[in-house]
């Protein structure tokens, strides 16, 4: 086993994720806390010098083996760590995030009786993220990806005492389990048809055969289509696309830091690194990308639809992550994976920064949720509120063409043009859907700022009975009188904790900054000394080669998105009260009932079929047929019989002359025919 800088960032937080979790007892709560966070801090700082040598052009790509992992055959896969512009990228992604939500953590969870435990499983978590981006091979990468789905379910269900977050863990690993079925068979189908689980020689082989076919009874498929079919099923249920997305805003369940661990930076970006890993996989894959840029351009436009009319401020954060992953992997599926890599680094700062920033309004609110019962927190949290302001530019991805704006403008700009100028299959669908989605994101993301922090305070009509539990950690001022509405209409707020503001400057930082500092790096001039043929490069993206109204088209609809939210939630209040209740708002609030579909087909259908096996096929048929039906035969002729067994001799010589009567006539009848 070689040890190096490289290895210590994968290992540490394992180290410290056991220690934290089976130590816990005897080295208390704060050791534990503080050994798993100084790890990650570890692993943060050994991490930006790797990503910023690649961004200096010294970075060089490497590959560290740590020790064999499976060796069966022609089988073979040792455990490794991949260093180059990909993985450098994830490493400061998934260390920077986790060690702000590690920090943030300590504030927010200060009141929780398993503080030790929570911090384990994020550690672990942080492990088994850094071991998937990391992987020289599909083993280790399936290795992380598993690892992840079961960090995921401990840390949604970490209140296992709610019956909600119990059933929105389960939620989560079934439907993972539904994409991951897929994706382990795509594995099996490189292996099967390359003989190799290795990247760069899976990626080799299929382009030295693209006419390669893949057999299923008299059924041939391309096999390059059909592996990147499958492992983008995979990705469907890590990443919450279309179909599979159903999981992520159950997950809200979970504690708010853990949202943004999962659904910010780290998980849910899993499947949008994979992809790009593949790239030259898809890259010579023209049906399975236009299905990847079909679904992620309907994902990216539903759940902007969803989050329009959600008012849990959590919900709608997560439906504006679906909605950027969609982003992301209509991008990969247009063969900007360069674009997409940008959005997921950019994305990370300010999606954790609207996570943690919700949280922080929950904890200054007493874990109040609901933004209809919010309103008027500005001056009581006014860091708070500033910092919130700038994840939303952001996210809405506000900037002016030619001069420059926040984080999300130079990714998703970047997308958006990307797709337009794309001939691949459903290439100008995703444009469309993307210009849209930018509308609506503006719309729902000040919508949820004007709720939260303008107007005057609503308050919760029932917060004498509002569960403290809700987000574990009660507070001395839950008593009846926290939320009485003062005078001014101001809500009865507080800041929170100077730990938890600490990664809300961080992240505010790389929300207003990362664009304009690594954007030549990840698209422009410098893009071909950074990534390297990590992933195929899509060429001439300047602003020159698209018409001015594809150029200014996001920052139209992005205003224009901004002064409807102004119109109904600052200007006419009422307005937007009047819309609420209709049945446009009904399937928007309730999903497109997905929910309720997938429960009729999957959950009611799965229990219809199960009966008719069970009563009719099992119970009716088999046991009836069978050994119920000789049952029954058998007690059917020894009842009868026995009513023959009187105990009366009248009866038996009864019997006995019927008998003999009979046997005479029967005598006497083949006598006379044995004449003829």
């Amino acid at each position: 086993m070689q040890f190096s800088p490289e290895v210590l960032i994968v290992l540490g937080p394992l180290i410290a994720a056991a220690f934290a979790g089976l130590l816990q007892r005897y080295v208390g709560d704060r050791v534990a806390m503080s050994v798993t966070t100084a790890s990650i801090g570890l692993s943060l700082l050994l991490s930006w010098p790797i990503f910023l040598d690649f961004v200096g052009g010294g970075g060089h790509e490497r590959l560290i083996e740590i020790m064999p992992f499976i060796n069966v055959g022609d089988f073979r896969s040792t455990w490794s760590v991949r260093i180059d512009a990909m993985s450098a990228i994830m490493l400061v992604v998934v260390n920077t995030v986790s060690f702000l939500v590690h920090l943030y953590s300590w504030g927010y969870m200060s009141e929780d009786p398993h503080k030790a435990r929570f911090f384990s499983y994020l550690s672990f978590f942080t492990f088994s993220m850094l071991a998937l981006v990391t992987a020289n091979d599909f083993l280790q990468l399936f290795f992380g990806w598993e690892g992840v789905g079961v960090a995921s379910y401990l840390l949604i269900g970490f209140w296992y005492q709610k019956r909600s977050a119990n059933d929105a863990a389960i939620k989560a690993f079934v439907t993972n389990r539904v994409g991951d079925f897929g994706f382990a068979l795509g594995i099996m189908a490189a292996f099967f048809c390359y003989g190799s689980i290795q990247f760069d020689a899976v990626f080799e082989a299929a382009a030295a055969n693209p006419g390669l076919t893949l057999g299923v009874g008299e059924v041939h498929f391309n096999a390059i289509e059909a592996i990147c079919f499958l492992l983008f099923i995979g990705a469907m249920g890590k990443s919450a696309q279309f179909f599979l997305h159903v999981w992520l805003p159950d997950a809200m369940e979970g504690p708010t830091p853990v949202s943004a661990l999962i659904h910010a930076a780290t998980m849910v970006t899993a499947g949008v690194f994979m992809v790009s890993r593949c790239g030259e996989l898809y890259h010579l894959a023209p049906l399975a990308s236009g299905f990847v840029t079909i679904i992620g351009a309907t994902t990216a436009l539903f759940a902007a639809t969803v989050g329009l009319a959600q008012n849990d401020i959590k919900r709608v954060v997560a439906y504006s992550t679906c909605s950027q992953l969609g982003y992301m992997f209509f991008a990969a599926g247009v063969g900007a994976y360069n674009a997409a890599m940008f959005h997921l680094f950019t994305h990370a700062f300010f999606k954790a920064l609207l996570f943690l920033g919700a949280g922080s309004v929950i904890h200054g609110l007493h874990h109040e949720q609901d933004m209809r019962h919010m309103g008027g927190v500005r001056k009581p949290m006014m860091i708070t509120w500033s910092m919130m302001i700038i994840g939303t530019l952001a996210l809405t991805g506000f900037g002016i063409p030619e001069i420059g704006g926040f984080a999300g403008f130079y990714s998703k700009d970047a997308i958006i043009e990307a797709a337009y100028g794309s001939n691949g299959i459903g290439a100008q669908f995703a444009f469309w859907c993307g210009v849209t989605a930018a509308l609506l994101t503006s719309f729902y993301s000040w919508r949820l700022a004007f709720m939260t922090f303008e107007g005057k305070y609503r308050g919760n009509p029932d917060a004498h009975t509002h569960d403290a539990h809700g987000d574990a950690h009660a507070h001395g001022d839950h008593g009846h009188g926290a939320h009485a509405k003062p005078a001014d209409g101001t809500a009865p707020a507080h800041e929170s904790p100077v730990v938890m503001l600490i990664p809300l400057f961080v992240l505010a930082a790389g929300a207003i900054a990362a664009g304009a500092i690594f954007a030549p790096y990840f698209l422009g001039e410098h893009a071909e000394a950074f990534w390297r043929h990590v992933i195929p490069l899509a060429h001439g993206e300047g602003h020159h080669e698209f018409p001015a109204w594809v150029i200014w088209a996001p920052l139209s609809v992005t205003v224009t998105g901004f002064i409807f939210a102004v119109l109904f939630y600052l200007w006419k209040p009422g307005a937007a009260k009047a819309m609420a209740g209709g049945p446009v708002w009904a399937f928007l609030y309730n999903k497109w009932y997905f929910d309720e579909i997938y429960d009729f087909i999957f959950v009611k259908g799965a229990r219809a079929v199960g009966d008719l096996f069970w009563k009719v096929g099992d119970k009716r048929l088999i046991d009836g047929l069978g050994p119920d039906g000789f049952a029954a035969t058998t007690n059917f002729f020894s009842r009868n019989l026995r009513r023959l067994q009187t105990g009366f001799v009248y009866h038996y010589s009864f019997i006995m002359l019927i008998a003999a009567v009979a046997f005479g006539a029967y005598a006497i009848l083949a006598a006379i025919g044995g004449h003829r």
